[in-house]
């Protein structure tokens, strides 16, 4: 509170930290107030500071080291394949996140976007380059003004009479905005300094933002993409590859939304507002502790969960695959028939989408060349290099 009180400082004690480790994620260290006898182990500052509690799935999680296993999987694997599980890994996270937002964006954007995923966790993060990404995620903004809000903030419906704001969640004050991105900002270099739990900071970070939504738009995937940016900052997931999150959060969406108007509808009651001339929100008491503080534990559940989900199905069963589809292709090629890439990747996807046979239809058209001892080859070879416990990514090779 920047304040002094008028208390004698601390004798010679002990110092105590400020989080006790056991009950909260914190620091292992940090900068002592010889006044107090207090070491300060809090993982932000007095702008931003979330708290998250030490619970039994979340010790289940640190016990898993996933991080390590990932890194195990793609020990084993040969770099052509890495490198092509890396490419196909990443625009599926870009597609899933532009998804989660409803959105069904030209194949151009996406790769734009996948290249900004991919470059995630390279330097540190800055105001700036979260402006420079919203940028990218908006493309067009004829109809978006670009930057921190000048105006409020919310997310709901609209009264179909009055047009007027139905939230279900109001975002932080404009007068607000500078001083939370700083905390966002600091909270984000402290965490990376001290060693602090990696998706336990990207939990926080990265639902810390959402719920301010400091842009007018894009605010989602840059909520996101901060996810990325923690991980691969601290050296989580392997490098050049980019953990799918988005992906598992789509598969996961119920749960997903259940986390984040978790808060917000606690949130909610204590905001008051009043709708605007213009039909937007105008907040009328100061909400900014709200966004700075609060119990970021559910968060953090959820996003270990979708980590775990990456690293146990996505990134092995993305590698078996195409370890998969290489056996696949050599056996049909050099003993059954000679053909193009293209047209085995086409044969795959037919077997894939038909349980491994192969359909009348394409037995008659693409694939009529093939006699029928050939057919019973080739789903043969199919079952072998494809068992029936090998997930199989839904998009191209």
């Amino acid at each position: 509170m920047e304040s002094r009180l008028d208390l004698p400082d601390c004798g010679k004690v002990k110092a105590v930290p400020v989080v006790n480790p056991g009950l909260q994620f914190a620091p292992g260290n940090g900068p002592l107030s010889r006044r107090h006898r207090v070491r300060n182990n809090l993982p932000g500052t007095r702008r931003f500071c979330p708290m998250v509690r030490r619970s039994p799935e979340l010790d289940a999680c640190l016990e898993r080291r996933l991080g390590a296993e990932a890194r195990r999987v793609i020990g084993r694997t040969r770099p052509d394949i890495v490198r092509r599980a890396a490419a196909f890994l990443l625009l599926e996270d870009s597609k899933a996140s532009f998804q989660i937002e409803g959105e069904r964006p030209p194949y151009s954007r996406q790769l734009r976007w996948g290249r900004a995923i991919a470059e995630a966790g390279r330097c540190d993060l800055t105001i700036d380059e979260l402006a420079r990404l919203q940028e990218i995620v908006i493309g067009d903004d004829r109809f978006v003004t670009l930057g921190l809000r000048t105006r409020g903030g919310w997310i709901g419906e609209r009264d179909r009479v009055t047009m007027d704001p139905v939230p279900v969640h109001i975002s932080a004050r404009p007068k607000d905005l500078p001083g939370l991105m700083r905390g966002l900002v600091e909270y984000s270099l402290q965490t990376a300094a001290t060693h602090f739990d990696p998706v336990v900071a990207a939990a926080v970070l990265s639902f810390g933002f959402v719920y301010i939504h400091p842009f007018e738009d894009g605010n989602g995937r840059l909520h996101r993409w901060l996810i990325h940016h923690v991980l691969a900052h601290a050296g989580y997931n392997p490098p050049n590859l980019v953990f799918p999150v988005s992906v598992a959060m789509l598969r996961q969406i119920a749960d997903y939304r259940d986390v984040l108007s978790g808060y917000s509808l606690q949130l909610l009651p204590l905001v008051q507002w009043r709708a605007t001339r213009r039909h937007n929100v105008e907040v009328l008491n100061d909400t900014g502790d709200y966004y700075r503080f609060f119990d970021a534990t559910p968060h953090a559940e959820f996003l270990y969960k979708c980590v775990e989900e990456t690293v146990t199905f996505d990134l092995p069963g993305e590698v078996a695959y195409l370890e998969g589809y290489d056996e696949f292709s050599r056996r049909v090629q050099n003993a059954i028939a000679d053909m193009p890439e293209k047209t085995v990747s086409l044969l795959v996807r037919f077997l894939r989408q038909n349980n491994g046979t192969l359909s009348k239809r394409a037995r008659t058209r693409e694939f009529a060349s093939l006699s029928r001892d050939e057919v019973r080859r080739v789903e043969e070879v199919y079952e072998r290099c494809f068992p029936a416990w090998t997930p199989e990514p839904p998009g191209p090779v």
